[in-house]
């Protein structure tokens, strides 16, 4: 019997398959760290122009919508009727409360620094864990107390100082989006992209009915930025964001999956003051150093005592946190 040939015993398209990770893992990253990063300028720029919390619905219902009918032709099964509930509660509290107080704070406050104050959501985390027995051990009982001296710094001095509803907003935004993460997991929920999808679509339908119950109305002449950033938010910041989290949590290890937790922040300043014009304070670079420092250290101690750290979300790029597993 004739023997194949070397070339012939390996499929042309394994160079290819083996490049490809090494290829799109660094894409995906990057477009993490600067798209995720630049969500906060794109909310700001938009709430010029449209009413905080109908530009919320709006942009959940259409990345939903498209998230949802392209997993259903994939083949992807709906969540069942418990699952869509539990999507709608988590939904509320992360999306609903996470992002909508998010695009209603940047009506007032920078978005470099609103990027800072959602850094400090992993603290809220946390404490929350406690509600079902996941209470701080001690290098994270450090952890929050660096991290919260933070919070304290970013709230009264700089830039925060003259919006204390929008400061109050964003630490509620915070607490919404941990509270949700840490309750969602505990729940029956689907499958990590259809329960993207599921929360999406659930909180834009309650973000809509809030926005026209509190009298927001529909632009009548917002100008084409308004409007691309809205596009921007829903296409780059919900769905190629969410791709691109999912690949690469599916081929790094879960510390750099999350990495963006620490990148955001700092990205979403330097674009604030480089591309938006916004000034930052002394203080407010001071404050993010000691929130990040503070979440750095709840991090590397949850790494040396559970088998998959916990994985922060942004409420700006507006993703639900990914289940964890394999905790304490």
């Amino acid at each position: 019997m004739k023997q194949p040939s070397p070339a012939a015993a390996t499929p042309p398209s394994v160079p290819s398959a083996l490049l490809r990770p090494a290829l799109l893992v660094p894409a995906a990253l990057l477009a993490l760290y600067l798209v995720w990063g630049s969500t906060y300028l794109a909310i700001r720029i938009a709430v010029a122009s449209w009413p905080p919390f109908l530009l919320a619905a709006v942009r959940f219902l259409g990345a939903g919508i498209a998230l949802y009918a392209f997993l259903r032709w994939r083949g992807m099964a709906a969540p069942t009727p418990r699952q869509w509930r539990n999507c709608a509660w988590s939904g509320a509290l992360l999306l609903g409360l996470g992002n909508g107080l998010v695009c209603y704070a940047e009506q007032d406050v920078a978005s470099g620094l609103a990027a800072v104050a959602v850094a400090s959501m992993p603290l809220f985390a946390a404490v929350f864990g406690g509600l079902y027995g996941k209470w701080p051990h001690r290098g994270e009982w450090l952890g929050l107390a660096v991290g919260f001296a933070g919070v304290v710094i970013l709230n009264f001095g700089g830039g925060m100082a003259g919006a204390p509803l929008g400061a109050l907003a964003l630490v509620v935004a915070a607490a919404a989006w941990a509270f949700g993460s840490i309750w969602s997991q505990q729940r029956d929920m689907p499958a990590p992209a259809m329960n993207t999808a599921a929360q999406m679509l659930t909180a834009g339908v309650m973000l809509l009915v809030f926005a026209f119950a509190i009298g927001e109305r529909w632009p009548s002449a917002a100008p084409a930025a308004a409007h691309l950033a809205l596009l921007y938010l829903a296409v780059f910041g919900s769905i190629v964001g969410f791709s691109a989290y999912l690949y690469v949590l599916g081929h790094v290890r879960p510390a750099l999956a999350t990495s963006y937790a620490y990148v955001n922040p700092p990205v979403a300043v330097l674009i604030g003051a480089w591309l938006g014009g916004e000034t930052v304070h002394g203080s407010d670079l001071v404050a993010m150093a000691v929130i990040l420092a503070g979440v750095a250290i709840i991090a590397l101690t949850r790494s040396a005592t559970v088998t998959v750290p916990a994985t922060p979300s942004s409420p700006a790029g507006a993703l639900p946190a990914a289940p964890e597993t394999g905790r304490r």
